[in-house]
This record gives structure tokens, sequence and C-alpha cells, in this order.
């Protein structure tokens, strides 16, 4: 009998139950419309560029961005898979990656509409948060921080899914914030335009805070403090480092600093980061000046398999991949992240597309939920442990890439999953790499930033923990 009143005394109590639901992260779909199976390899996809294309398939090939039927497919796969989410997080880049005289402002604005028409006609029901990537403008990259006409009919495309606050803002500066579905009403959205910070944008690069988003961001936060609210943040173009290749950034440094700082001010009211931009499967993490994991973002894997043509990167192409977050819907925290995935060589060789699962995180990295802390200890594992890291790594270009991660592959990765910071992420690989030379103020050198590090990373103990404490 006793057993039988604990809920109920927990309830009177005030102790909240858990509210379990579920919502998809889908990015990069990079729809090449031109796409075909052709015998003249130079004629499959524009996004090929001057690559020949010889082995070609009716689902895409890695030279390619997606075909349409790759991309139908992946939203119905969704509509399979989970029905009924929460809401979807769309975080941009739908053209393919061909030059600007071979797209224009009609033909972005067409892609786009494209698909938004399917994703509604799958989720007619299904409240949808979508944020534009450098390659949603015409010309790409150099998405301005004020009005203009593709915000204005973005913003009418996505009226179904947004406030009319939301449909003003983003047309002055394609971001916005939604309160997120729920009895509760304690969750938020912020949709970012973080293309404003991207180092290929000459339209904003002498501006302090383009379009006052850093400004607004911070009032967000603030209100949402006050009002009791959690919030998720999503954008397309992400801070710090790609982990393919090394000093790769994608912030100019000032605004890398300053979303960083953010980040850290206002952390306990922020469940969760989410955004796209590398086609890859990776994670960051963010700490407080003690050293203390503070916040996670989740860098959700590409629909398309097109092959990076970025200098330094190795092969870099990815299968198509989906993935569903497992959440809270009273706390926003994250318990899980499970991601589809589709082989398309297999794919192709057998004629038809099957999305099979790939990975559930807390099964792949042995940790009890999503939480912050457990991507601490995971961060910790895929840098000790070898069978960790190749695990991971072969996830990162979803289950594509399954050559052995070197030495010098674990530093690119981990020092780029670690440190978001300019400054941090270049004395991590000082620490973590070989000197050039033995000269004796090198060695001293490279001795005093391990030990800097040391200080505050997972990995340095035996058991992956500071000691210190962490939010989860």
């Amino acid at each position: 009998m006793r057993l039988l009143l604990l809920p109920i005394f927990l309830a009177h109590c005030g102790v909240a139950r858990a509210e379990p639901g579920k919502f998809w992260h889908i990015s990069d779909l990079h729809l090449d419309p031109d796409y075909k199976v052709s015998e003249d390899p130079f004629q499959v996809c524009p996004s090929a560029g001057s690559q020949a294309v010889p082995n070609s398939g009716p689902w895409g090939d890695y030279l390619c961005d997606s075909p349409w039927v790759l991309i139908n497919s992946s939203i119905h796969a969704m509509k399979e898979i989970e029905p009924k989410p929460d809401f979807i997080l769309w975080t941009g880049d739908d053209t393919p990656h061909v030059p600007n005289e071979r797209l224009g402002e009609e033909a972005v604005l067409d892609i786009v509409k494209r698909l938004t028409t399917l994703i509604r006609e799958v989720f007619p029901d299904t409240k949808v948060y979508a944020a534009l990537g450098n390659h949603d403008f015409h010309p790409k990259n150099q998405l301005p921080a004020g009005s203009n006409n593709i915000y204005n009919q973005v913003a009418e495309l996505w009226r179904p899914w947004l406030s009319s606050e939301s449909i003003a803002l983003f047309k002055g500066g394609a971001f916005y914030t939604e309160m997120l579905p729920g009895p509760r009403r304690t969750g938020r959205i912020v949709v970012l335009n973080t293309n404003l910070y991207y180092s290929n944008n000459e339209q904003t690069a002498n501006m302090a805070d383009p379009g006052q988003q850093f400004q607004w961001l911070e009032d967000v936060l603030s209100n949402a403090s006050r009002a009791g609210e959690m919030v998720y943040i999503i954008g397309h173009v992400p801070p710090g480092f790609f982990e393919k290749t090394r000093n790769k950034a994608w912030f100019r440094e000032v605004f890398n600093e300053k979303y960083l700082k953010v980040i850290q001010k206002h952390h306990r009211v922020i469940a969760g980061q989410f955004f796209g931009h590398h086609h890859t499967d990776s994670f960051r993490m963010f700490y407080d000046d003690a050293g203390a994991p503070i916040s996670a973002m989740f860098l959700t894997p590409g629909v398309t398999p097109w092959k990076t043509t970025l200098p330094g990167v190795v092969n870099g192409a990815n299968n198509p991949g989906i993935r569903v977050f497992e959440y809270d819907r009273a706390t926003l925290s994250l318990q899980d992240m499970v991601t589809y995935f589709v082989n398309l060589s297999q794919a192709n060789e057998q004629g038809s597309v099957r999305w099979e699962l790939e990975y559930r995180l807390t099964e792949a990295y042995g940790v009890p939920n999503a939480s912050v802390s457990s991507m601490h200890a995971a961060l910790g594992r895929i840098a000790r442990d070898q069978g960790t890291l190749q695990r991971y790594y072969v996830y990162n270009s979803v289950s594509y890439d399954k050559r052995v991660c070197s030495e010098a592959c674990r530093d690119e990765h981990v020092c780029a999953m670690r440190e978001v910071a300019f400054d941090a992420y270049a004395a991590c690989l000082r620490a973590l790499g070989t000197a050039p030379t033995c000269s004796l103020p090198l060695l001293l050198a490279a001795l005093f930033g391990l030990c800097a590090l040391l200080a505050r990373w997972p990995w340095a103990l035996p058991n992956g923990s500071l000691g210190s404490p962490s939010s989860g």
C-alpha cells in the first residue's frame, strides 16, 4: 500500500514527473534538381563541378548533392520511424553546391519552397522550427543583416509555422523565438541566423553586432531566466572548428568569442544547442572558466552525401543521415539521440533505399542520457580509448569512412570537440601534437601548454572526472 501511495505523495510534494517526448533534427538537404543517372560521367550533376561521376546510381552519388528521390525518402522515413514528433528542427542549406551563376534568387526560393511543401505534406500537423543556411541565399554566404526579398519570401513560406511576431523578426534578420508546444509552456526555441557571423559573409565583415542579433539573444535568454523557461538554440553555421581538418573556423573570431560568452553567461537556461553545416556527426562541449562542463552542441549529419572540396579534408563524403531526439517535455533535458542512415552504395546496388538504425547515443558511448555531463564523459572516452574513438570516427561520416583514425586524426577531432575558443583550440593542438623540433623553448612551451590543458580536461584522470560540479 505504501508503494502505491508513493506516486501520489510525490505529486503532492511538487516532484515533477518525466514527460517523455521526441523531436526530429534534419539539416543540409542540398537538393540538386538536375541530378540524373547518365552514361556521360560529366553530365550526372552540376554539384560535382568539373569532377567525373563514373558510377552514379538512382539514389545519388557521393560526389553529388541529393537527388529529389533521396530527400523525398528521408522525409517519408521520418514519418515511418516517428510519425508524431512534438516538433521538427530544420537547420538549413537547401540548394546545391554550384557557382552563383548557376543559381539566382528565384531558383533559391523555388528550392526552399519545394522542400517546405514536402515537409508540410508529410507532417501537416507538426510544428517546424527552421533556420536558413549559408546556401539559402543569392549570392550564397552573403546573408545581410537587414530586410531583403529572400527573408520576406521565406517568412511567408513558413507562415504556417510562425507567430506574427516571429514573421516580423524573420523578415528583419532571419532569426526568431517561439514557445515550444506542450501544456506547461516552459520551453522556448531560439532560431539564430549565424550566417551573419560566417567568415565568408562580406556583408557583415565590419559590423560589431549584425542585425543586433547578439543583443536580442541576450534579451531573450535573460527574459527566459526570469520566466523560468528552458531554451533550445538552433542555427546553421556553428561556432568553433571543423573536425575533419585543422584550423578551419566558420565564425569570425570576434563573433566566435561573443557567442561563447553568451553561452557561458546564460548556460543555466540553455538545455541544448543544435546545428548543421558540417554534414558530419559530431558535438561540441562548452566549459566555464573553472573547466566545468556547462553546455553541449549537437551537430547533425546532412542528408546530402556530397564530398566536400574543402582543402585539407581527405575523402570528406558521408552517408545520408536523419536524427531523432528523446527528451523530457517538462525540463527539455535530453534523454537520448538516435541516428538513422542510408548506405548509399548499397541502395544503388540494390535499386532500393532503406533507412536503418545507425546508433543510439546512450548505447554507443555507455552514458545514461544525452545531458551535458554525459557528453562530457563521452568526450573523455573518445579521447582516451581507441575503440571508442574509432566508433565515433565511423559515425562522424555516417558509416561511410571506416579507415583507422590515427593519432593526428584523434587530435583534430578531440580538439574541435573540446575547445570552441580560438586560442584554446590552438593550445590543444600544440599540446597534443608533436613539436617540429626538440629545441628547449619549444619543449618548455609545449609542456606548459599541456599542463594547463590537463588541469581542465576530463580525460586527464582515470575516472574521467575533474571532481568539479557539472550541469546535466
